[in-house]
C-alpha cells in the first residue's frame, strides 16, 4: 500500500471531492474475448476475433483517478459509482478549477473530455422541470411578510437549532408521528449538504452539485412551487447554506461558494447585489455561514491544504484560515482577522526545498455574533505544517467592530496533520511531520459553537469536537467552565457537524468514539455512536440514545463513523423533540426529556417526486435537517465518504 493509502486510512476533512493520484499503471490492454469455434476434428481450436476496444477514458480513470475513487471508504472521496451520477459542469469545474485541478492539472483538453465522457457518457442536464413547477402569477412573488425563521447554520443569532412550536408549525404530539407530504429531486446531485433559509413561507436552498440556489412557495403544504432559481457565476458549487438579513430595507441572502465567492442576493428577485471573492491562498475555500447585521457581513474562511500537503510536489504549508467583515450593501472589506502570521521558512525539508510555517486553522464553522458582548465566536481547525499555533484546535473570541483578537482556547496542541502523512510517515513524504512533533490527530472545530442562554439568564459558549469532546466557555474571557469527553473521536468522529441547545441541555451527536487516550478518555464502554444530552451548566449526561448495529456489520476502523448508524449530521429541537439522523439516511425523532424514540423514518430508497425528476435518498449529512409551515424538512443523499449519494429534499407532515 502506498503511503498515500496507507494515511488515508486515518481520516481526513470533509472536503467533498477528494484528491488522489495513483502511480502510473501499465499500460492498459484491450480485453480480447476468445471464442469457442466448432470444427470437425477431435480437438476444437480457438479462433480469435476482433479486440473490443475500452473506453477512452478508462485509462484515463486507471491512472488518475481510481487509487481513490475505487477505494471511498478508505480515502473518503466519492466513489466510482457517485461519479456516474454527477453532471457535466460540476466534474468539469472540479478538474479545471475545484478541489480536484490538480489531478486535473497534467491532462490535456481530450483527457478529461474522455475521462468525464467514461464517466457519465453524454448525459444532458435536465432543466424542464423549472417551468413545469413554476409559481402561478398569485404565488409567484415572493412574500416576505411571515418574518424570518431560520436565518443562518444555528437558526438564529446564538446557533442554538432550537425552533418553537409556533416557528415550526409543528408540536411534539405532530412530530411522533409523522408521513411523507412530497419530495423534490435534483438532477446530477449526489450530495444535499445545506440546508435552506426559512423566511415566512418561503424556502430558500442551495444545490452544490448544480451550483445553484432555489426559492419556494410552501405556503401549499402539499404543493410547494418555484419562483425564481439563482445560478452561481461561472458554475462554481454553492458551499454554505444561506444566512438572511434585511440591510436598510433590502432583504438579502447571503451564502458562498467553493471557489470563495460570497454571493449576496436579493430574496425578492433572486438577483445578486454585490458578489465578492474573498479567497487569499492557494487552497482556500468557505465552507461555515455568514451572519448578516445591519452594518456588516461576518465570512469564514476555509483552507484545504491538508488534501495536498502529503505530496511532495506541492510546496508546504503557507495557508490558513481567516475572518472578514464585510460592507453588506457593497461587499467591501472592512475588517480582516487572521488566525496566525504568514507562513515563514522553517527548516529544510530534505531535498533543497524549504518546509514553511505555521499554516492551518481552517474555518469550516459558522460563527455566533454576540452584539451584546461585541464579539465573534468560531472554531478552527488543525495544523498543516510546524510550528504547531495555538490558534489550531481551538475556539476564539474577536471583537466584532475591529477584528481583534479577544481571547483564545487552544484544545488539542501539536495536532499536524496532512492526508498523505501518518504518526510516523514514510522518510520520503518530505512533507510530513513525525512524532513527537505531531500527534497527528485531525481534531479540529469543524461543528459551529452555541451562545447559549440557561434559564436563569446565564450564558455559555458550546463547542464540540472532533476529539469527541463537547466544552463549555465563560463568553467573556473562554475559561474553561466544564468540558466532557465522550471518547477521542478522530477524523470523521466525534462531533462532526454541529450541536443543538434548547432549555438548559446540549445535545451532542457523537459519529465515532475512537481509542482510549490515557488523561482525556479512559474508555467507559458505556460510550458509544449516538446522541447524548448533557445538562449545560455541569456536563453531566442526562440520558444517551446508541442506535445498535445491525447484526454482520463490520466494525469501522478507529476514528471513523460506525456505520450506518453514526450520528454526524447537526441535530435540531422543535417543540420539546429532538430530531436526529444517522448515516444510513435513518430520521429519529427523539423525546427531549428522556431520549425516548418517538417516530423514525428510512431515507434511503426511491421517490416518484413532485417535480418529475428521478429521485433517491441516501446518507443525511452536514446540515440536513430545518422545518417549517408544519412541514419537518430532510436533504436525503451525501455521496462523500463511502456513504450513499441521493438527490432529494424531503417534507414531512403531521400523519392523518
Amino acid at each position: 500500500m502506498t503511503g498515500f493509502l496507507r494515511a488515508s486510512l486515518l481520516g481526513g476533512l470533509s472536503l467533498g471531492l477528494i484528491s488522489c493520484q495513483a502511480a502510473a499503471p501499465p499500460a492498459v490492454e484491450a480485453p480480447v474475448a476468445p471464442v469457442q469455434v466448432a470444427t470437425p476434428t477431435p480437438e476444437p481450436a480457438q479462433q480469435p476475433v476482433a479486440a473490443v476496444a475500452a473506453h477512452p477514458g478508462e485509462g484515463v480513470y486507471k491512472q488518475y483517478c481510481a487509487a481513490c475513487h475505487d477505494n471511498p471508504e478508505g480515502t473518503r472521496s466519492p466513489a466510482k459509482d457517485t461519479l456516474k451520477q454527477m453532471g457535466l459542469q460540476f466534474i468539469t469545474y472540479a478538474l479545471t478549477n475545484g478541489k480536484m485541478k490538480a489531478q486535473g492539472a497534467p491532462l490535456s483538453a481530450e483527457q478529461r473530455g474522455q475521462v468525464i465522457s467514461f464517466l457519465i457518457g453524454n448525459k444532458v442536464a435536465v432543466s424542464s422541470w423549472k417551468a413545469s413547477m413554476k409559481c402561478d402569477a398569485a404565488r409567484l412573488p415572493v412574500d416576505l411578510s411571515g418574518g424570518a425563521t431560520i436565518t443562518n447554520f444555528g437558526f438564529d443569532g446564538h446557533n442554538t437549532r432550537s425552533l418553537t412550536a409556533v416557528q415550526a408549525g409543528l408540536t411534539k404530539a405532530q412530530l411522533s408521528k409523522m408521513e411523507l407530504a412530497w419530495s423534490i429531486g435534483f438532477p446530477d446531485a449526489t450530495g444535499m449538504r445545506s440546508q435552506g433559509a426559512v423566511v415566512g413561507k418561503n424556502l430558500f436552498v442551495p444545490v452544490a452539485d448544480v451550483a445553484a440556489m432555489y426559492a419556494f412557495d410552501i405556503s401549499v403544504p402539499d404543493k410547494p412551487c418555484l419562483q425564481w432559481v439563482y445560478e452561481s457565476p461561472g458554475g462554481a458549487p454553492l458551499r454554505s447554506s444561506p444566512a438572511y438579513g434585511v440591510v436598510d430595507g433590502v432583504p438579502l441572502l447571503v451564502f458562498s461558494g467553493q471557489d470563495t465567492t460570497v454571493h449576496a442576493v436579493d430574496a425578492r428577485t433572486g438577483k445578486a447585489v454585490w458578489t465578492k471573492t474573498v479567497g487569499t491562498y492557494s487552497f482556500s475555500t468557505t465552507t461555515g455561514v455568514p451572519s448578516v447585521l445591519k452594518d456588516r457581513v461576518i465570512v469564514p474562511v476555509a483552507q484545504f491544504e491538508i488534501v495536498y500537503g502529503g505530496d511532495n510536489a506541492i510546496p508546504c504549508c503557507n495557508n490558513h484560515g481567516y475572518v472578514l467583515s464585510l460592507d453588506p450593501k457593497t461587499g467591501e472589506q472592512q475588517w480582516r482577522y487572521d488566525t496566525m502570521p504568514e507562513a515563514t521558512v522553517q527548516r529544510d525539508r530534505g531535498d533543497g526545498k524549504p518546509l514553511t510555517g505555521p499554516a492551518g486553522a481552517p474555518i469550516w464553522n459558522s460563527p455566533v455574533v454576540d452584539e451584546k458582548r461585541g464579539l465573534v465566536y468560531f472554531g478552527t481547525g488543525e495544523s498543516n505544517s510546524p510550528p504547531a499555533h495555538k490558534n489550531t484546535n481551538a475556539i476564539i473570541a474577536i471583537d466584532l467592530k475591529t477584528g481583534k483578537e479577544k481571547w483564545s482556547f487552544h484544545a488539542t496542541p501539536n495536532d499536524i496533520y496532512n492526508i498523505g502523512c501518518d504518526l510516523n510517515p514514510d522518510p520520503k513524504l518530505l512533507n510530513c511531520t513525525k512524532s513527537p512533533e505531531t500527534v497527528f490527530r485531525d481534531v479540529d472545530f469543524g461543528a459551529s459553537v452555541i451562545l447559549g442562554t440557561h434559564s436563569d439568564g446565564k450564558q455559555l459558549v458550546y463547542a464540540g469536537q472532533k476529539s469527541g469532546s463537547v466544552w463549555a466557555f465563560d463568553p467573556g474571557t473562554g475559561k474553561v467552565v466544564w468540558r466532557k469527553a465522550l471518547g477521542t473521536g478522530g477524523a470523521l468522529g466525534g462531533v462532526h457537524w454541529g450541536i443543538a441547545f434548547d432549555k438548559d441541555t446540549v445535545y451532542a451527536p457523537i459519529s465515532s468514539v475512537g481509542v482510549p487516550i490515557k488523561g482525556e478518555w479512559e474508555g467507559d464502554p458505556k460510550i458509544k455512536p449516538g446522541l447524548y444530552a448533557l445538562d449545560a451548566k455541569t456536563g453531566k449526561i442526562k440520558w444517551q440514545y446508541n442506535p445498535e448495529l445491525p447484526p454482520g456489520t463490520p466494525a469501522s476502523p478507529p476514528g471513523f463513523p460506525q456505520h450506518p448508524v453514526a450520528m454526524s449530521t447537526a441535530p435540531m429541537v422543535i417543540d420539546g423533540v429532538v430530531i436526529a439522523a444517522t448515516l444510513d439516511g435513518t430520521i429519529h425523532a427523539l423525546d427531549a426529556a428522556n431520549g425516548k424514540l418517538l417516530w423514525s423514518q428510512a431515507t434511503a430508497k426511491d421517490y416518484t417526486t413532485l417535480n418529475g425528476v428521478p429521485g433517491k435518498g441516501g446518507a443525511i449529512d452536514s446540515a440536513s435537517l430545518y422545518a417549517a409551515n408544519g412541514l419537518l424538512m430532510a436533504n436525503s443523499g451525501y455521496g462523500s465518504f463511502g456513504q450513499a449519494p441521493g438527490n432529494v429534499i424531503l417534507a414531512f407532515k403531521p400523519a392523518n
